[in-house]
């Protein structure tokens, strides 16, 4: 599989910080958005943490037998690359638990994780996921949401109870149900989907999705072709709307499945 990619990330307007981080390995087949919780300096120490150890993880399960040594036990039910994701987000956890154990200052912090493993010699894309950083997949001008939000105004839309652009401007609209915060075993989404030649994937920090519609979204990467121009263009849109928060956004175009 070859592609293009591109990434940004903005502390917004109205935040001093940016306690967003991402990763882009493509030799490894490997993208991650991280939007860390905490306060001072303690999200961003998290998010940091958790993308540099799905990072590690990857990167040294690359040849690895994952049926005679995986943490956690091989997943028959998972294909190899989501068994990788699966022990890379249990890693990120455990440093986690680690950097709290050693400094008072880090109790309580937290991060959602977003990550997409590509095979090289597939179209097999594998998504996993914790918290309320989104994966969309967009063809042919159309976006799809490939995630569900762990929040709070997400349990809300899917009861009913709100409408997508009530959750977007509720003062919950940051609570999240799931993250990885160095406690108990996190509970990871992990998916696979297949992808054509010309889809394009993003990976987004909340600070795009509660700010800017799915539709807008949209119009924006069909308007944008090239990744770093569609990257920075969904960051000013996000910063045009107000920009309450960090955003940060991750656009991999795919030449050739």
């Amino acid at each position: 599989m070859r592609v293009q990619w591109a990434a940004r990330s903005d502390p917004g307007v109205r935040r001093p910080t940016n306690e967003d981080s991402f990763a882009t390995r493509p030799d490894l087949g490997l993208f991650v958005v991280a939007d860390g919780m905490g306060g001072h300096v303690a999200g961003e120490v998290a998010s940091r943490i958790v993308v540099q150890a799905i990072e590690e993880f990857v990167s040294m399960t690359v040849d690895a037998d994952p049926q005679s040594t995986w943490p956690l036990g091989y997943d028959p039910a998972l294909s190899v690359d989501g068994n990788r994701l699966k022990g890379a987000f249990h890693m990120a956890n455990e440093r986690l638990a680690e950097e709290v154990a050693g400094s008072a200052d880090l109790r309580g912090m937290a991060t959602t994780a977003s990550a997409v493993l590509m095979n090289g010699t597939s179209a097999g894309v594998v998504l996993a996921h914790v918290g309320d950083s989104r994966i969309y997949l967009w063809r042919d001008e159309s976006l799809v949401r490939q995630t569900t939000d762990h929040s709070w105004v997400e349990e809300q839309v899917r009861a009913g109870l709100l409408s997508a652009n009530e959750a977007r401007q509720h003062p919950w609209r940051n609570v999240v149900t799931r993250a990885l915060s160095g406690g108990d075993e996190p509970q990871v989404d992990l998916q696979a989907i297949e992808v054509k030649t010309n889809d394009r994937v993003l990976l987004c920090s909340d600070g795009l999705s509660s700010v800017v519609t799915d539709a807008r979204i949209a119009a924006i990467l069909t308007a944008h072709p090239d990744p770093a121009s569609a990257c920075a263009a969904l960051v000013a849109e996000a910063n045009g709307a107000g920009g309450p928060d960090n955003v940060t956004t991750l656009v991999i175009h795919i030449d050739a499945a």
